[in-house]
C-alpha cells in the first residue's frame, strides 16, 4: 500500500472541516447539530454551546488550524460569535461539567484566546457547595437527590482541571477554586489497603451498589490525574501523595500481564458490554494520561515500577489490541475522539512529541490511514459514520462535533499532516485534557 502523504491527510481534513462549517446554523448565535440525517431538519441540541458535541468544540479545531494558516473571514466570524454566545450565558449557566458546562466554556474561550474565563471561574465559585457542585446527570432511582460526582468529565475532577487550566492562563480566582475542588476530592477518598479509590459518585449517594468505571472519564484514573496535576501546579505534596496512592490502587485493578496495562470497562463486568475497551474515555488511551501527570508532579514510581513505564504499558496494550481493525461488532465501531480512532491517535502524537519514540508516530499513521479508508466523500465534503451494533439501524448518521464527529477527526488529521511536515519539535495545541502530557517547551499553553 502506498503511504498516505501529509498533503493527502490535509486535504481530507480540509474537506471534513468544510462539511462541519457547512453544518453551522444561526439562531441566537451559532450552533451545530449533533449529527446530520439526509432529509431531516435538525433540532437545536440541548448542549448547543458545549465542547463535546456543541459549537464550542469547534474552537479546538480553530486552535489547530491557527498553527498552519491564518483563519478565513468565515472562521474569524465563527470564533467571535462562539465567544460572544458563551460569555452571554455564563452568568446563568448551572452546568458544571467538563464537556458542556462552565469548565467547557473556560476551555473554549482560552482556545479562542478570547476573554471571559474569569466570569466562568467566578460562576463556578458561586455554585460550589461544601461537597462539590450540583449536577443533573445522575439521580433517582439509582442515585439519591443531590448526588455529587467526583469524576473528571461530569464532576469535581473536571472542575479541578478547569481551575488549573485557568490558573495557567492567569485567570483571577482560579487558585481558590482549585483549592476547594482538591479538598472536596480529598474528603471523598476511600482509603483501602491497596491505596486510595474514588468512585464516580460517593457510596452515600447510591442506595444500591453499582459498577465502578475505573478509567479516565468517570473513574479513579481521571480523579488521580486531576490531583496529580494539582499537586504539581499548586505545589501541594498532599495532593501528589493522594494521586500516587490512587495510582497504586489503580494498578491492582487491571491486567498487567506481559508489557501491558489495561483496566476493565466496568467492575464488576456488565452483560452486553465489552469487558475492556481501548479508548480515551474508558480505556488505556485515557488512563495513560495519569502517568505523565504523576511524572510531572515528581512521582518516580508506582507500585515499584517507573511512572512512565506504566504509561508505555498503557500504550502497548492499545497498540497490540488489534485496533483500528473491526474483528467483531462492538470492538472498534467508532472513529471519534471520545470513543474511537482519532482520540487514540491524538494521545499517541502527544507521546511522540514528548518522548520521541518513533513507534508512537508509526501507530498514529496507521490510525490516520484507517480514517482515510473509512471517510465518506460527498462532493467537496467528507465525514465519518460510526456503528452501534446493538441498534436496529447500526450505521449511525455522521456526527459533527469535537468528541464524536468530523470536527475532532479533522483536527487530528490537520495535526498529523503538520507534524509529518515540520517534525516533533512543532508546536502542539494544549488543552485542559492534555497539557501535562505535552513537552513543556512546545505547548501552545506556553506560547499564548
Amino acid at each position: 500500500m502506498t503511504p498516505t502523504s501529509p498533503d493527502a491527510y490535509r486535504r481530507l481534513a480540509d474537506s471534513a472541516w468544510r462539511w462541519v462549517l457547512d453544518q453551522v446554523r444561526w439562531e441566537d448565535g451559532p450552533w451545530v447539530p449533533e449529527s446530520v440525517t439526509a432529509g431531516e431538519v435538525p433540532e437545536v441540541p440541548p448542549h448547543r454551546d458545549g465542547m463535546h458535541s456543541g459549537v464550542g468544540g469547534l474552537a479546538y479545531v480553530l486552535a489547530e488550524i491557527r498553527l498552519t494558516r491564518a483563519w478565513t473571514d468565515e472562521e474569524h466570524t465563527l470564533a467571535g460569535a462562539v465567544a460572544d454566545r458563551l460569555r452571554l450565558g455564563i452568568a446563568h449557566e448551572e452546568d458544571c461539567t467538563f464537556f458542556d458546562g462552565l469548565p467547557s466554556a473556560i476551555g473554549v474561550l482560552t482556545a479562542l484566546q478570547e476573554p471571559g474565563a474569569d466570569a466562568a471561574i467566578a460562576r463556578l465559585a458561586d455554585l460550589a457547595t461544601p461537597d462539590g457542585w450540583p449536577q443533573t446527570a445522575l439521580g433517582p432511582p439509582r442515585y439519591l437527590p443531590g448526588t455529587r460526582l467526583n469524576d473528571a468529565t461530569l464532576g469535581t475532577g473536571g472542575v479541578l482541571l478547569a481551575a488549573l487550566w485557568a490558573r495557567r492562563h492567569g485567570v483571577a480566582g482560579a487558585v481558590p477554586l482549585a483549592d476547594h475542588a482538591s479538598q472536596v476530592l480529598l474528603a471523598e477518598a476511600e482509603h483501602l489497603p491497596t491505596g486510595t479509590n474514588w468512585l464516580m459518585a460517593p457510596r452515600r449517594f447510591r442506595p444500591t451498589p453499582s459498577p465502578q468505571m475505573p478509567n479516565f472519564s468517570h473513574g479513579l484514573a481521571g480523579v488521580a490525574t486531576a490531583l496529580a496535576c494539582a499537586g504539581a501546579e499548586l505545589d501541594r505534596p498532599d495532593l501528589t501523595a493522594a494521586a500516587r496512592s490512587g495510582a497504586e490502587h489503580l494498578v491492582t485493578l487491571g491486567d498487567t500481564s506481559g508489557q501491558g496495562f489495561v483496566l476493565p470497562l466496568h467492575i464488576p463486568a456488565l452483560p452486553d458490554f465489552e469487558d475492556v475497551t481501548y479508548t480515551w474515555c474508558h480505556g488505556p488511551t485515557g488512563t495513560s494520561l495519569l502517568f505523565p501527570a504523576l511524572h510531572r508532579a515528581g512521582v518516580p514510581d508506582v507500585a515499584g515500577e517507573g511512572t512512565l513505564s506504566w504509561h508505555r504499558r498503557c500504550l502497548h496494550s492499545v497498540r497490540t489490541s488489534g485496533l483500528p481493525a473491526r474483528p467483531r461488532p462492538g470492538f472498534w465501531d467508532n472513529d471519534g475522539r471520545c470513543c474511537g480512532t482519532a482520540g487514540v491517535g491524538e494521545v499517541f502524537l502527544d507521546s511522540w512529541q514528548r518522548a520521541g519514540q518513533e513507534d508512537d508516530l508509526v501507530f498514529a499513521v496507521v490510525l490516520a490511514d484507517a480514517l482515510v479508508d473509512r471517510a465518506v466523500h460527498d462532493g467537496p465534503h467528507s465525514y465519518w459514520r460510526f456503528v452501534e451494533h446493538r441498534s436496529s439501524e447500526p450505521l449511525l448518521p455522521p456526527g459533527v462535533g469535537w468528541m464524536q464527529g468530523a470536527a475532532g477527526i479533522a483536527a487530528f488529521l490537520f495535526r498529523l499532516s503538520r507534524l509529518l511536515d515540520d517534525g516533533p519539535a512543532a508546536p502542539a495545541v494544549a488543552r485542559m485534557d492534555n497539557w501535562w502530557a505535552l513537552p513543556t517547551d512546545r505547548s501552545t499553553d506556553q506560547l499564548a
